[in-house]
């Protein structure tokens, strides 16, 4: 077992569970605990470790990027809901509002790879300020991009901010924001989103759905989930983990961007 994947909501946890026993990700074990009680004692030993895990969403973009399972790799997508537009915007004062745990933990261990998201909202920046300058402090090169799902082909926008760190002692310090969290990083020109438009979607998307809204347009969901439907199990709980979840597409854009630069980086030292 060479991964650690952190999620407190037993719906999604029994999700990251059989979709490691379908080694659709990476193998290891799943802990229900806040992220409150993790110790950092408790993820010595782990290759990659998952924190906020979601139903998987970081772990399954290493597989599409081609990232061993047992490369490092430590990723976080803490909850969206204090910062969204669409919440109720208590920030900081939010108990959602995990990045204190996440960087309590990073800065323990000191992985030489961390990743994650947020949403791109005017908080959304502020948080990520936050992040940026915690983790420079801590001994880590940030850079983040603004992203969208339509640039790889889905049928929404769902804009988020993704954000990488690298351990200075990595040797790639360069490669992200140069301490800069406001300098575009350089993984981020590796990065080649694809414009799409309704009717255009492309790969998994490509046979998207299309349900009626009260304003009488049509709008595309993700194929095969059609969340509306008379008679889905578990639809609420299945909306729910879709509403946390990252995008694994542009995640594993970033991803294989950072395994490219990686090697030009190797074939320069040699």
């Amino acid at each position: 077992m060479t991964a650690y994947y952190n999620e407190n909501d037993p719906y999604a946890a029994e999700w990251l569970r059989n979709l490691i026993a379908a080694k659709l990700i990476a193998p290891g074990i799943v802990d229900e605990r806040s992220i409150v009680d993790v110790q950092p004692d408790d993820l010595k030993g782990y290759t990659q470790v998952h924190l906020v895990a979601g139903i998987g969403g970081w772990s399954y973009a290493a597989r599409l990027a081609q990232w061993p399972d047992d490369k490092p790799l430590w990723t976080g997508s803490c909850p969206c809901q204090p910062f969204s537009a669409a919440g109720k915007q208590r920030g900081t004062a939010d108990a959602r509002h995990l990045w204190p745990e996440m960087h309590r933990l990073v800065a323990a261990l000191q992985p030489p790879v961390v990743v994650g998201e947020q949403v791109a909202s005017a908080a959304g920046l502020a948080w990520l300020d936050t992040v940026c300058t915690d983790l420079e402090g801590a001994g880590y090169t940030t850079g983040a991009a603004d992203l969208c799902a339509a640039g790889v082909g889905a049928p929404h926008i769902r804009q988020r901010l993704w954000w990488v760190a690298h351990s200075l002692s990595t040797g790639l310090e360069g490669h992200s924001g140069n301490g800069d969290n406001r300098n575009q990083p350089q993984w981020f020109n590796a990065v080649t989103p694809r414009p799409t438009t309704e009717g255009s979607n492309t790969g998994f998307w490509s046979n998207a759905d299309h349900i009626p809204c009260r304003d009488g347009k049509t709008r595309p969901v993700e194929p095969f989930t059609f969340p509306l439907a008379h008679g889905v199990s578990n639809r609420v709980g299945r909306l729910r983990a879709y509403g946390n979840a990252i995008v694994p597409q542009v995640a594993a854009e970033i991803l294989t961007a950072l395994l490219d630069m990686e090697k030009e980086s190797s074939c320069y030292s040699d």
